[in-house]
Order: C-alpha cells, then sequence, then structure tokens
C-alpha cells in the first residue's frame, strides 16, 4: 500500500526561484531560508531551525517564505521573528510552525500566537496577532489575515495541510500548487503559466488572442498579466 506523502516536505524550489515567483530581492529567500553570513558573522535562518547549506525548499519552507513576504516593508529585520518562531516550533512539535493549521484554522491559534508575541517581546510591525483598539478581541494583522485569505486548505495523511496558495492576496485568479507546473504560478483551473502568457503579451499578441489560444477568460488574462507587472516591479 502506497504511503502518504507529506506536502510540506516535498522539495520544490530553488532559492532563486523564490525570489522570483515572491518578487523578492535577489538572494532575500536564501537570507530566510537558510541564514547568511556578513563581515565574518553568522545570522541564523528564520525559517530553517538551523542553517543546512542545502539550496533546495521544502512546500513547507516556500509557505512560510510567502507569509514572511508580506512583512517585507515592515521597516524591522525578519531576523528579529526567528525567536518567536522558534518557540512556536516547540510548542506544536513541527519543524513548520508557521504553515501549521493550529495556528491558522483552531480557534486557539491566535491565542497561542499572541502569549509567544508577548513572551519574546516581538516587535509591534512583525506580530501576526493585534488586539482591536478599545477592545479584547484578537484579531489578525493585516499581513497574516492576505495570508490566511491567500492559502487554501486539503486534509491529507497528515492532517490539514496548505495545498494551494496565492502569490498575491488582491490576485485571486493566479495560485501556487507544488504539484502543477514544477510549483511555478499559473492560472487557477486553467494550469497556463504566467509566465508564458507575460511573454505572449510581451512579444505583441493581443489579450483576446491569449484567452482564445488557452481557452480562458479576459478576467483571467488580465489578472495573470497584473501579477507579472507587480512581480517584477516587486524584485
Amino acid at each position: 500500500m502506497t504511503q502518504p506523502v507529506d506536502l510540506l516536505e516535498r522539495p520544490v524550489y530553488g532559492m532563486a526561484q523564490i525570489d522570483r515567483v515572491l518578487g523578492l530581492q535577489s538572494g532575500t529567500a536564501k537570507r530566510w531560508i537558510d541564514g547568511y553570513q556578513r563581515q565574518g558573522r553568522h545570522y541564523e535562518p528564520v525559517v530553517r531551525h538551523e542553517s543546512t547549506g542545502n539550496d533546495v525548499a521544502t512546500w513547507g519552507e516556500f509557505v512560510e517564505t510567502r507569509l514572511l513576504s508580506e512583512y517585507r516593508d515592515a521597516g524591522v529585520p525578519l531576523i528579529r521573528l526567528r525567536p518567536a518562531v522558534e518557540m512556536l516550533r516547540r510548542e506544536l512539535g513541527t519543524p513548520y510552525p508557521l504553515a501549521s493549521a493550529r495556528i491558522w484554522l483552531d480557534v486557539s491559534g491566535r491565542e497561542l500566537v499572541r502569549r509567544v508575541q508577548d513572551v519574546v517581546s516581538l516587535d509591534k510591525p512583525l506580530q501576526l496577532v493585534i488586539v482591536r483598539t478599545g477592545q479584547q478581541v484578537l484579531d489578525w494583522s493585516p499581513q497574516a489575515r492576505d495570508f490566511s485569505e491567500s492559502s487554501d486548505w486539503v486534509n491529507s495523511g497528515f492532517g490539514e495541510q496548505i495545498c494551494r496558495l496565492r502569490p498575491r492576496a488582491s490576485i485571486e485568479e493566479v495560485v501556487i500548487d507544488p504539484l502543477v507546473s514544477f510549483g511555478e504560478p499559473t492560472v487557477q483551473g486553467r494550469g497556463v503559466r504566467t509566465e508564458i502568457i507575460g511573454e505572449l503579451f510581451r512579444a505583441g499578441e493581443p489579450v483576446d488572442a491569449i484567452a482564445d489560444m488557452y481557452e480562458m477568460t479576459r478576467l483571467q488574462v488580465d489578472a495573470a498579466l497584473r501579477y507579472e507587472l507587480v512581480r517584477s516591479q516587486a524584485a
């Protein structure tokens, strides 16, 4: 009998590919996932427990990097998230705490994150959970909410896991699935890589012609082109 495969452990991406897909500056994914050296000093990673030197990231590591990308403009070094990630790793007993269903789907998830944030004195710009002003109500930060709304879940042999992500929360038609097109961004339901649509458009192909070619709507083509533009501008 075939054993179920843990999707989060599936090797999918090279570091440069993650930078390109998420619109990060060159070298960012490697620093966040595996740490880096600068002026003789070693900086520990945010995603991995320790540096491994492995330049291939798993789907779980990509999912966590997708969340971190929401905080790229926080104005605070993301390395300051490491104590919170490490504490969540211990609490949840998983190498991918930021991708854990217990955080995002359990009713107690926000309370756990808030407690960890308080214990490690996490900088406010990096917090995932906030307390609404004038109320004792826990809510996701805008960045965490965008990530949550960009995530699709599936009940696998390893419990609920994120099986699909949107690289941009505002562009619903573009998705990333580790089992489709080698994890490259595609148009949802069609499997056509946004990169191909962008290349055709830059070569002078009209939007309507591209839509007809791949049996897509104009809205889907426009969404793919919008993602390609936003990604290229952000990098």
